[in-house]
This record gives C-alpha cells, sequence and structure tokens, in this order.
C-alpha cells in the first residue's frame, strides 16, 4: 500500500479551524493538509475535558494513520482540555496549540479593558486563567461566554438582523464595559468578525488568532519536514464526523473551497474513527 503523503492536520470540532486552514493556505499553498471537523459531538465548548480529550486522541490517531506530522488543535476548548495530554501520549507527534490572545490585547488596549468572547470551556479552564495572570495583571478582563455562536456559524447565520440579534446579546455588555479591544477565542468566532466590527465600531480592535497559529505551524512544520515541504505540492483533504453533503456547503460558504468532503465514522465506543466506504458526494 502507497504511503501516506506527509500533511499538517488540522482538528476542529467543526468547521471553526477552518479559519487556521484559510490562513495556513494562504502563507503556504504548496503545504499539503489533513483536516477533521468532528461535526458529530459540536460543539465541544459545553462538554467535559475527559469528554474531549477522548475524541482529541481518537482524531489524533487518525490523522496520524493519515500521514499528519505536524498537528494544528485549531480551537481553544481542545487545546485547553488536550494539548498537554496529547503531548505525553503522542509524543512523535509536534501540537500547535491556541491560547486566548490576552497578551497583545494588553498591549493594545488603551481603556485598559479587554473583552475576551470564547466558550464555557476556554473561558472557565487553567489555561484562561494563566495567561491572564502572565500578561493582564494591569489590564480589566472581561470574559464572555458566547453560548449560541458555534451553533450560528455551523448554521451559516453570519448576517442579516437573526445573526446580528445573536451577536449583540453578548457583545453589547462588553462594549458596555468599556473594552477597545476584543479577543476572538473561538476559531468559529472568525467568521462572525464582519459583522462582529461593525456591531462594535471602528474604535474597537479585534484580535484573531488563525495568523499568528498558521505562522506558528508553519515553522514547526518546516522543521519537520526540511526541503521536503518545498517540494510536495499542494493536496486538501477535508472530513467530517457530520454529513459530507452539509460539510461541503460549508466549505463553499466559508473559504470558498469546492472538492469532496471524506465522511468518519465513530466505534461503539467512541475511541477510534475509520473512513466511510467511498466518497459521499451531491
Amino acid at each position: 500500500m502507497k504511503a501516506p503523503i506527509p500533511a499538517v492536520g488540522i482538528f476542529d470540532s467543526g468547521v471553526g479551524g477552518l479559519s487556521v486552514w484559510r490562513e495556513l493556505v494562504r502563507l503556504a499553498p504548496q503545504v499539503p493538509t489533513l483536516y477533521v471537523a468532528d461535526q458529530a459531538h459540536v460543539p465541544y465548548g459545553p462538554r467535559p475535558p475527559e469528554e474531549i480529550r477522548r475524541f482529541a486522541e481518537a482524531v489524533t490517531r487518525f490523522l496520524r494513520e493519515q500521514g499528519a506530522q505536524v498537528i494544528i488543535l485549531a480551537s481553544h476548548t481542545v487545546s485547553a482540555s488536550a494539548l498537554w495530554p496529547l503531548r505525553e501520549a503522542f509524543p512523535e507527534i509536534p501540537f500547535v496549540g491556541i491560547e486566548p490572545a490576552v497578551k497583545p490585547a494588553a498591549a493594545r488596549t488603551r481603556s485598559g479593558v479587554i473583552g475576551v468572547l470564547g466558550t464555557l470551556g476556554t473561558l472557565n479552564g487553567p489555561l484562561m486563567a494563566r495567561v491572564v495572570e502572565r500578561f493582564a495583571r494591569d489590564a480589566r478582563v472581561v470574559p464572555r461566554v458566547c453560548t449560541g455562536w458555534v451553533e450560528q456559524v455551523e448554521a451559516g447565520l453570519l448576517e442579516g438582523p437573526e445573526a446580528e440579534a445573536c451577536v449583540r446579546a453578548h457583545l453589547d455588555p462588553i462594549l458596555q464595559a468599556g473594552a477597545d479591544v476584543l479577543v476572538l477565542a473561538c476559531t468559529h468566532y472568525a467568521f462572525l468578525a464582519p459583522l462582529i466590527q461593525g456591531l462594535s465600531g471602528p474604535e474597537v480592535l479585534l484580535i484573531d488568532p488563525a495568523p499568528a497559529v498558521a505562522r506558528q505551524a508553519l515553522e514547526v512544520w518546516r522543521t519537520r519536514a526540511g526541503e521536503q515541504s518545498l517540494s510536495l505540492g499542494p493536496m486538501a483533504r477535508f472530513f467530517t464526523t457530520g454529513d459530507p453533503h452539509r460539510f461541503q456547503e460549508q466549505l463553499r460558504q466559508l473559504i470558498g473551497r469546492d472538492g469532496p468532503v471524506e465522511g468518519l465514522c465513530w466505534d461503539a465506543a467512541e475511541r477510534s474513527l475509520t473512513l466511510e466506504q467511498g466518497l459521499r458526494q451531491p
């Protein structure tokens, strides 16, 4: 059997990590990528850390089998719950995680108030507490669990009166608190950035971690793959544990990408992933 092509693996509960994929491919279109959306279990935010770690370990095993030599945890929730356990369980694979971008926010706030928009799993975890303690002692950090935003992005509700009402419900209290910098501490929220910016006004700065994460992952990839990284040629495979047809529509809407989506199945115990037989295409 032909060996899999070495690639960068990217993992999220759904479409949010596509914001990181988009930046990675913009910076280095020649890098082969593997993207897994665990849409059977989206959203991850309310789930307990042990459950998220179990999902992440299974996805890591699958990505490794498919040729991933570097894996991006393109999810703040997964990074907060599973980054260090994954590094211990798979020492042969470099992992690139995401932490709330409080450090650059603290450096750029003028009002001294920073809003951090995220999920319950991210904002209530020890990772969030550590970055605030390290980088924002002199600022007021106002976290906001934006319940429903992940589902809103998964549904493609990015503009219009309904989308605006959903965003305002969580955004207005942060702005009223005086925040002049907003940290997008969930990769899904990058696709709401135009709406958030429009409602916040030009004087409010949004910080999306996707570009910085993509740059970091490319440094790790080039160290790992060496000269090979420049000659592999572009390849992108997309997988979902949800409906491949629906994910294909989301790829078109969010990143303008056409192409097949491969379906994945969880085993009965939800401890491993297998490819569905054949590609389900419209």
